[in-house]
């Protein structure tokens, strides 16, 4: 971005006139593109590109922010004075840091993939090719039905006046199949992505569509679950969400503000020892890796969680000064703020097969549907009851479809009682920051049914 080196000159300027020595640059843009279809034709279309520029800087020991969205020269001035004015204003008592730097040899090389945002009329016809697969495959096709095509670009830059100068640009594309079926009595929908993929795709969304119809059919009379204790198998998007939800607990931040349970924690078993749980700016599955963190820290992959014992928390350096160790390379941007952030974040595959664990769990629930996070799940104390549906387990194969039915738990309880993990691991949200997990298995789970 050359506007970028006009600007962060312009700020270094400023700065220096005011006698200000320690400032950073952030900018962030992120472009978007998507359409969607309904019945026959497209029935909704956006498309939107958006800067950010982060401005911060040490005014006696305090640190001032300020942001804009006005790339012009002519700003900057202005952006640097209200940033000055925050600092004097700011009561916070942290320590105030801008990253000291580090050596080039310390980030990560990662693969700078080609990528350009495909134009409307792609998008439009990646959509209209998905709609017309899902109504040619089944007759069954009920309104509802959608399908979708995406793409995101983003591009990051980081300069400070300790020398640093970093930047990233990467993307990604994709598709969404959401299938609403009909068979008179009642209705029943099943969805899925495919990313990476215009283009030459046809035998992917084939498969994807007959993998999506197959799994709404399943759903067709789904009957009701006694209350009790049943061994469950979490789906891999259920285990997924469930992570999500509760996620912010592994943060140091959440933990030095009494947020978390995890205080206090490290070094000790809090999960099962089939349990690592790791954090990867690399995953060499996903198109979108960054090496440096949101003040310019190297980023690196780490093991959170290992054979169930909690080996760090995910912290920034402001977070990191207040333990007195040192950053995770984990921070994330705000306007006003830096907080904590991850980036391929997820549960690692076990050693057994999907039937494999549907034999280890012999009779039981797999849930494959939960829905009420918001409401149903506490991220502090990690309590979780949850509205769900799936399918009964019998003699370790996948027996009828059971609905409405509420699995009742609490998270940190959860990792300690998982016996089995599936060796299949499927991140399908490749991103800066994107979550996964295998099936895993859970017994003796609290049912409440009719």
């Amino acid at each position: 971005m050359e506007k970028f080196d006009l600007l962060k000159q312009r700020i270094k300027d400023s700065s220096e006139t005011r006698g200000i020595t320690e400032y950073e640059l952030y900018y962030s843009e992120d472009s978007s593109i998507s359409a969607e279809t309904y019945r026959d034709e497209i029935s909704a279309f956006s498309s939107s590109v958006g800067g950010l520029l982060l401005y911060r800087c040490i005014v006696d020991g305090k640190i001032g922010y300020a942001s804009t969205e006005a790339l012009d020269e002519a700003e900057m001035d202005a952006l640097v004075a209200r940033a000055a004015v925050n600092a004097v204003c700011i009561e916070k008592d942290e320590k105030a840091i801008i990253f000291g730097g580090a050596s080039p040899d310390a980030y990560q090389k990662v693969p700078q993939i080609e990528f350009a945002m495909p134009t409307a009329a792609i998008i439009k016809k990646e959509a209209m090719k998905c709609r017309d697969l899902m109504y040619a495959k089944d007759s069954m096709i009920a309104d509802g039905t959608e399908c979708g095509a995406f793409a995101g670009q983003s591009v990051v830059r980081l300069f400070n006046s300790n020398g640093l100068d970093l930047g990233i640009s990467a993307g990604n594309c994709g598709e969404y199949l959401q299938a609403v079926l009909d068979n008179g009595e009642e209705k029943q929908y099943e969805y899925d992505y495919l990313y990476n993929q215009f283009g030459d795709n046809e035998a992917q969304l084939q498969e994807l569509t007959d993998t999506i119809l197959a799994g709404a059919h399943a759903k067709f009379g789904a009957g009701k679950v006694s209350t009790g204790k049943y061994n469950v198998i979490f789906d891999h998007k259920q285990m997924k969400a469930i992570l999500s939800t509760f996620l912010p607990a592994f943060f140091a931040e959440n933990a030095q503000k009494g947020l978390s349970l995890l205080k206090g924690k490290v070094g000790e078993t809090i999960a099962a020892d089939c349990i690592t749980i790791t954090d990867n700016p690399f995953y060499e599955k996903n198109p979108m890796q960054i090496p440096f963190d949101g003040e310019g820290v190297p980023t690196k992959k780490k093991n959170v969680v290992e054979n169930g014992v909690l080996k760090t928390l995910l912290y920034n350096l402001t977070s990191a000064e207040k333990d007195g160790v040192e950053t995770t390379g984990n921070a994330s941007r705000s306007a006003a703020s830096i907080g904590t952030r991850v980036y391929s974040f997820y549960i690692n595959p076990g050693e057994l097969t999907r039937d494999a664990l549907f034999e280890k769990a012999g009779n039981g629930i797999y849930i494959t549907e939960m829905k009420g996070f918001h409401a149903g799940a506490d991220a502090i104390t990690g309590d979780f009851s949850i509205e769900s549906a799936g399918f009964m387990i019998e003699n370790g194969k996948i027996g009828a479809p059971v609905k409405s039915f509420t699995v009742a738990g609490n998270f940190f309880a959860l990792l300690k009682q998982i016996t089995a993990i599936d060796n299949v691991l499927e991140m399908k949200a490749p991103g800066f920051t994107q979550i996964g997990a295998p099936d895993v298995l859970v017994p003796d789970m609290s049912i409440a049914g009719e």
